[in-house]
């Protein structure tokens, strides 16, 4: 075997491993947000962390300003609301932290974690119980089904989300 083959060799073992490394086993995944009030007062961390704690991956974050047809987009389906308006105009009006979880129900616990959309009846412990104090700045956005959240991510990260596997998915899950 000449030279040049050997290393063509070594290259793809080595290539085909980080392949098999990076290729997670997708879970259920979930979209959050943190609005403009969340990010303006400065809670993106705290949110984040108990969404670590709890023993969920992060598979996408950015920070952006949303504009107006992409919030439009995004709650097409309380457009005929009376509040609509009122909820694009709020969402644009300052950076916020959209990102995408990963894990065994996360939908479901991610819906736990934030609490109940009006914070007077979240309970404490919740990021809007321990956090919120309006029901129109309610500090976070996470999604209520699966096909929501996959609505939503698509929306949301066009250039798709990362796989990866973390090592505490095996301590977690026993995979």
């Amino acid at each position: 075997m000449n030279s040049s083959k050997t290393l063509h060799n070594l290259i793809l073992r080595h290539l085909l491993t980080q392949i098999r490394y990076c290729h997670a086993e997708k879970g259920e995944r979930t979209f959050i947000m943190v609005k403009p009030d969340g990010v303006q007062r400065g809670l993106v961390g705290k949110i984040i962390e108990r969404f670590e704690r709890k023993g969920f991956q992060l598979v996408a974050l950015k920070m952006m300003c949303a504009g107006e047809d992409l919030l439009r987009k995004h709650y097409k389906n309380i457009e005929d609301k009376p509040f609509f308006d009122s909820i694009v105009k709020y969402m644009s009006s300052g950076p916020v932290v959209p990102m995408v979880w990963q894990g065994h129900g996360v939908v479901k616990a991610g819906r736990t974690l934030l609490g109940q959309t009006d914070p007077a009846a979240s309970a404490p412990g919740t990021v809007r119980g321990d956090f919120a104090v309006n029901i129109s700045r309610n500090v976070c956005h996470g999604s209520d089904s699966p096909e929501t959240a996959q609505r939503e991510i698509k929306l949301w990260f066009k250039d798709g989300t990362l796989d990866w596997n973390s090592a505490q998915t095996k301590w977690l899950l026993g995979k």
